[in-house]
């Protein structure tokens, strides 16, 4: 398999990891014949305790006695390439959230036991802050396009597409966008435009955004975030709101699918598959919206009306056939790497 080319700046952190991991055996099955403890790695935005969600895999494991630890592997992208490099050897025993822009990375590098199953969908789109917009009487941006506009100098913070999922996302919608052969121009635009890079979607929203949690957050009233960003910022107000502080470009939009899969070299597959069994349930399902703001695949589940409410819901977004990602990634990366941060 071909091997997943890995930025610099993880490289080190993420070999510490690999030897961490390979000094360590691997948990032993139970000799009494009951079910083991097994580790769910998620990315930096799964809670690990407090949630629903948690809640919910407390109720599986007291109907199958199979204990089931958290484990925050980073963002998306970092999460993906530890777990390439421990391929086989891995960290966990299920991982939570690879998405289709990754998804490639993470079968070439054979981090699945079998195939990943669907567990959630998103769009990756640009927010807005509304409050800003309508103070300085500038009508926000919709669309890519817009983007380059000097209207729009110096607003806008994106993610790294190398160590962040949103931010590959992003990436993907450009190139669908303005085609293999003008994405390069229109990032040279964006550039001279003024954008900022994070490495991380938790560092653009809650330190460079200026409408993360209703204008507390940086400087930039422009970010790479999600269409159902704004449910969030109503849901965890503080003091309550009944309306979103922030608004979504759906001109601008990704459609993002997340996937769970049993980690290939799991001392406990048994175990292993039936929690990915579980966490497409409608019990697990149905807490997604409120907890980790994505639409949950299982048809069954109702969706809260906050959720509904506040969401946008882009009628056309940015897509792109996962055979292409998996020919052009690494090459996009390192070429956005040069026309942006060089």
């Amino acid at each position: 398999m071909r091997s997943l080319a890995l930025p610099a700046r993880l490289l080190t952190a993420a070999l510490v990891l690999v030897s961490v991991a390979s000094c360590a055996d691997d948990d032993a099955p139970n000799d009494s014949g009951e079910p083991a403890d097994i580790t769910l790695v998620v990315y930096d935005s799964f809670p690990t305790e407090g949630t629903a969600l948690n809640d919910a895999l407390a109720e599986f494991t007291a109907s199958t006695g199979i204990g089931v630890t958290v484990v925050v592997g980073g963002d998306a992208g970092t999460m993906v390439t530890k777990a390439v490099l421990t391929a086989g050897n891995p960290e966990g025993d299920v991982m939570w959230g690879v998405d289709n822009t990754l998804l490639s990375a993470a079968t070439e590098g054979g981090v699945f036991e079998g195939s990943p199953v669907e567990v959630d969908t998103g769009d990756v789109c640009v927010n807005y802050d509304i409050a800003w917009f309508e103070q300085m009487g500038l009508e926000p941006p919709q669309t890519l396009d817009d983007l380059i506009d000097p209207a729009y100098a110096d607003l806008l913070v994106v993610q790294n597409p190398a160590t962040s999922s949103p931010g590959l996302a992003f990436l993907l919608a450009t190139i669908a966008h303005a085609g293999a052969d003008g994405w390069q121009e229109y990032w040279s635009a964006l550039r001279d435009n003024g954008v900022e890079v994070e490495d991380s979607w938790t560092t653009a929203y809650y330190e460079r955004f200026s409408g993360a949690g209703g204008g507390s957050g940086g400087d930039r009233p422009l970010v790479v975030s999600y269409a159902s960003s704004p449910p969030a910022e109503v849901v965890f107000a503080v003091p309550p709101r009944d309306d979103a502080p922030t608004g979504v470009a759906t001109g601008t939009c990704f459609r993002q699918v997340e996937y769970a899969g049993v980690l290939r070299g799991t001392a406990h597959a048994d175990e292993a598959a039936q929690l990915v069994e579980f966490l497409v349930s409608e019990r697990f399902q149905r807490e997604l919206p409120l907890t980790l703001f994505v639409n949950p695949v299982n048809p069954d589940v109702e969706l809260p009306d906050v959720f509904v409410r506040f969401s946008a819901t882009p009628t056309d977004p940015y897509t792109m056939d996962p055979a292409d990602i998996a020919a052009n990634r690494e090459a996009w990366q390192d070429e956005w790497t040069q026309i942006v941060l060089r």
